[in-house]
């Protein structure tokens, strides 16, 4: 196998595992956005269910449902706290997500370099290689027209 054909594939390497980091990524991003709004969901709940608490207060309550709703209010603080938590984890994993995509299209900007650096000599060479042949073809026909010339 060539050093050309081996630095194409894994230019091709460096690609598919720069796209699979981008497609995790992606897929972090999206539970990032679901987490989110499962937390705005319950931080509106919690809010509404305090303003029934404050409504149930202005109109009068009993000792029992106050309790009650105390106890709600202590359960909803407790899963906004849980889900405090796992939108932090979550924008975790978005962190490291893109990092590892960023290394990975660092990877991929590498490989890149070097191919299109082998290109541009391989180049260089074929135009100093058809250089030399039209130079020599030019020195032949000087030649004989200078040996046509003095026949």
């Amino acid at each position: 196998m060539s050093a050309s054909s081996q630095l194409a594939m894994l230019s091709d390497l460096a690609r598919d595992a720069r796209d699979q980091a981008g497609q995790l990524l992606a897929g972090e991003r999206q539970s990032e956005r679901q987490v989110s709004a499962q937390l705005e969901s319950l931080n509106r709940y919690r809010l509404e269910y305090a303003e029934r608490l404050q409504q149930a207060m202005r109109e009068g309550i009993d000792p029992a449902s106050m309790h009650n709703y105390q106890q709600f209010l202590a359960s909803l603080d407790a899963a906004l706290q849980r889900a405090r938590q796992a939108l932090e984890a979550q924008q975790q994993r978005v962190q490291q997500s893109q990092q590892n995509w960023q290394q990975e299209q660092k990877r991929l900007s590498a490989f890149d370099t070097l191919v299109s650096r082998r290109d541009a000599e391989r180049l260089r060479q074929e135009a100093r290689r058809d250089q030399r042949t039209s130079d020599e073809m030019a020195a032949g026909r000087l030649l004989r027209q200078r040996t046509d010339l003095s026949s």
